[in-house]
C-alpha cells in the first residue's frame, strides 16, 4: 500500500535481537492518522487519494476553512494533514474518520523514512562537503579550509553552476530508502526501524512501504 504514514520522531535506541545482536533503531510514533477525507478519480478531483491528519491543536488556532473542513468530515482538527495518492483498489476499505495505526507495517518489510534534515545554517566546504583540509605547511597560511580554486582565468573565464562551495547546510527534505523494521508496538503505536532517520526529536516523518527493493 502507498499510503505514506505521519509519524513522530522520538529519538534513537537498541535492541536486542535472540542472537544478542544490539540493533541501533530509531522509535517513531506511528500515529493514529485519522482520515480527514477520500478523494476519487470520478469525483472533482479527478484522481484518487487519502488525506491524512496526525496530532492534536487547540481549535481556535484554525481559520475558518480549515475548521469547516474538519467539519465536514466530523472529525477533530488536526494538526498536520498529508495526502498520499492511492489506486482505486487500495482506496477501497478507507472512510473518512478511520484510524490508521502502526499496523500499516510488520516486522521484517522494508520502509523509506522521508524527513526534513537538521539546518546547520551557513557552512564551509570541509563540512558541507567533506573537503580535505590543506596541508599546514609549505607556506600555506590561513587557507586551510578554503575550497580552492573554482575554474580557470583564460578558459572558460568563468565558474560552472553547479559546484560544489559553501552555503546553506540542511534542513531540507531527505528520503532514506529500505530501512528494515526491527519492531512494532501496535499498543502504543511505536514502529522501531534500523539505523537513522533524518530530522530532529519530535520532528515530522513520514513513513511509507519501500518504493524500491
Amino acid at each position: 500500500m502507498s499510503i505514506e504514514l505521519l509519524c513522530r520522531k522520538l529519538g534513537m535506541s537498541q535492541v536486542f535481537t535472540d542472537a544478542g545482536e544490539a540493533v541501533p533503531v530509531t522509535v517513531l510514533e506511528a500515529g493514529p492518522n485519522t482520515v480527514v477525507q477520500i478523494k476519487r478519480e470520478d469525483g472533482p478531483d479527478g484522481y484518487t487519494a487519502v488525506q491524512l491528519g496526525f496530532g492534536t491543536r487547540r481549535e481556535d488556532l484554525f481559520n475558518k476553512p480549515a475548521r469547516g473542513h474538519f467539519a465536514k468530515a466530523g472529525v477533530e482538527p488536526q494538526r498536520y494533514l498529508l495526502e498520499s495518492r492511492l489506486t482505486a483498489e487500495e482506496a477501497e476499505g478507507l472512510e473518512v474518520g478511520q484510524q490508521v495505526t502502526a499496523e500499516l507495517f510488520e516486522p521484517g518489510q522494508k520502509v523509506d523514512a522521508i524527513g526534513t534534515s537538521k539546518g546547520r545554517g551557513f557552512a564551509g566546504v570541509v563540512k558541507r562537503h567533506g573537503f580535505k583540509i590543506k596541508k599546514r605547511t609549505h607556506g600555506t597560511h590561513e587557507y586551510f579550509r578554503h575550497p580552492g580554486s573554482i575554474g580557470a582565468g583564460a578558459w572558460p573565464a568563468k565558474v560552472f553552476k553547479g559546484g560544489r562551495q559553501a552555503g546553506q547546510m540542511g534542513d531540507a527534505r531527505v528520503t532514506v530508502q529500505n530501512l528494515e523494521v526491527i519492531r512494532v508496538d501496535t499498543d502504543k503505536n511505536l514502529v522501531f526501524v534500523r539505523g537513522a532517520v533524518p530530522g530532529h526529536i519530535k520532528g515530522l516523518v513520514k513513513l511509507r512501504h519501500a518504493v524500491k527493493q
